[in-house]
Formats: structure tokens, C-alpha cells, sequence
């Protein structure tokens, strides 16, 4: 079965998990939003990161609250 991630992209969540735990990992552009908290956001900014290397990552989701139709009578 093929890979969802590869695993230069893990090494990329790592650091930035590493990142967190020293306070070094900071959120927003340019990192002026200030330090990361949460578990599931330095993962996040981990992917992205490797997203913008090119490395194998899946696309993100599409956030569905823009796109709804509505019902037509």
C-alpha cells in the first residue's frame, strides 16, 4: 500500500514538534502571532511546512461553510 505521507514529511512535523516544547514555534505570518499552544497546531504547521518544500503530503481539506447551496422551492 502507498505511503499518504512521506517520510522526509514526518521529519518536518517532528521539528516542529520540537519547536513547541522549546517555545521556539511561533503562529501567522512571519511568526508575529505568537507562540503555539496547542498539540494539534504545531502538527499542522509541521504539514504545511513540508507542503511548501513539496514534499508527499495530502492536499488540505476544503472548508465546506463557503460552499453550501441553497435549497431552491
Amino acid at each position: 500500500m502507498a505511503r499518504k505521507y512521506s517520510r522526509s514529511a514526518g521529519k518536518d512535523v517532528e521539528s516542529a514538534m520540537r519547536r513547541k516544547k522549546k517555545g521556539k514555534l511561533k503562529r501567522g505570518k512571519g511568526g508575529r502571532g505568537g507562540t503555539v499552544k496547542s498539540r494539534k497546531q504545531a502538527i499542522a504547521i509541521g504539514l504545511s511546512e513540508a507542503r511548501k518544500k513539496g514534499k508527499k503530503v495530502p492536499r488540505k481539506k476544503k472548508s465546506t461553510r463557503g460552499r453550501r447551496k441553497k435549497k431552491s422551492s
